[in-house]
């Protein structure tokens, strides 16, 4: 009798301490389900891409047959109250003047808390053209436009290093006046600028205003103007050895019709300012390129199967002069091939005439694998 008690009394003390065990595993567990995670952190998104490359030219004496890893990017967007914010970091092997491999390239933050008044403030793309923002892989040819490289911040004629079209400063933006079906009918966007490019504090005390709009008649047709004033400061003059600023005053006017995998746009963009390079370190304006220049681009992509694949033509012009002994103009034409939508192929050929060359005309092919994650 007396062992049947003490073998109760322990079962009673064993469950009574699993229990209390049990109670403390609980109130361990709810403590645990009551830690909150910032809102901020779980609107964080992880995201990127990847494009690689083959590009083939016959251009004489300078014969290229190689592939390359065009562009790797990777981004990071979040959103705390009413703001969106982003960072993203590029590498690419494709280095202009003075450009790192790895480099920062956006780093901003925008109120987006009403459609008709945004503010931005950071480093982002300019408000300058429709084809400056566009995405690498969405703007579907080999690169930009000519034009849009020497005259939209992206390896610029004043010899600023690749860019991407972005710089450091502050835009507003809005959409106004939204018809019977919510659709807004005018856009606009002006931004202050250091004038240097990507992670470049300004040269000379002055910035660059840039500011475009355009108005949306139809359901994915816009049709715009933009316009652009500012310099490029600590550039050496080699007549006076005197280290002064480059003026940068430029104007474009855009049009493109975006509807159901049908894509149409042409720009023409002007240049009124001298031309630099960077030399030994040493930014230095080249006035045998002259104080203007211009150029355009035009082209579709139409869908041949709808959500896999799309053909396309495009014709372009740049005058790195505004004289048409400077010309450089591209006929263009190829497929674009969708695995999936987060993977597509670009095949395209380019009959190039550049008139600076003492032979004009030369081939170009180009075979790109797009990626996203």
């Amino acid at each position: 009798m007396r062992r049947l008690t003490l073998l109760m009394a322990l079962l009673t003390t064993t469950v009574i301490s699993i229990n209390a065990e049990e109670l403390e595993s609980q109130e361990t567990n709810a403590e645990k389900a009551t830690i909150e995670v910032p809102a901020w952190v779980k609107n964080i998104k992880f995201s990127g891409y990847g494009m690689l490359q083959y590009q083939g030219t016959d251009q004489e004496g300078a014969e290229s047959n190689t592939f390359n890893l065009r562009l790797a990017r990777f981004i990071l967007d979040g959103k705390i109250g009413d703001f969106d914010w982003r960072a993203q970091i590029q590498g690419t092997n494709v280095k202009g003047p003075g450009e790192p491999t790895v480099q920062l390239v956006d780093l901003y933050a925008e109120w987006r808390k009403y459609p008709e008044f945004k503010i931005r403030a950071g480093q982002f793309k300019r408000a300058f053209t429709y084809e400056n923002p566009t995405h690498p892989i969405t703007q579907g040819w080999r690169g930009y436009a000519d034009v849009i490289n020497n005259l939209s911040g992206f390896g610029d004629r004043t010899g600023e290093k690749s860019s991407g079209g972005r710089d450091i400063g502050v835009q507003i933006s809005g959409d106004l006046f939204p018809n019977a079906e919510g659709r807004r009918l005018l856009h606009y966007q002006v931004g202050v600028y250091n004038g240097e490019g990507v992670n470049e504090k300004d040269k000379d005390n002055r910035k660059d205003i840039i500011g475009g709009f355009w108005v949306m008649p139809l359901k994915g047709l816009r049709i715009g103007a933009f316009g652009w004033t500012g310099s490029r400061g600590g550039m050496l003059d080699p007549l006076t050895g005197e280290v002064r600023s480059v003026e940068k005053n430029r104007y474009a006017f855009s049009a493109e019709y975006s509807q159901d995998e049908y894509m149409f746009r042409a720009e023409y963009l002007h240049s009124q300012g001298w031309a630099g390079k960077i030399e030994d370190g040493v930014r230095k304006i080249v006035y045998s390129k002259g104080d203007k220049a211009d150029g355009w681009y035009a082209f579709g992509i139409v869908p041949v199967i709808k959500g896999k694949l799309h053909a396309k033509a495009r014709y372009q012009c740049y005058r790195a002069q505004k004289e048409w002994g400077t010309a450089k103009t591209s006929y263009e034409a190829g497929l674009n091939y969708f695995f999936t939508k987060n993977l597509e192929m670009h095949f395209e050929y380019a009959r190039i005439n550049d008139r600076s060359l003492q032979k004009h005309d030369y081939n170009m092919v180009d075979v790109e694998l797009d990626f996203r994650f």
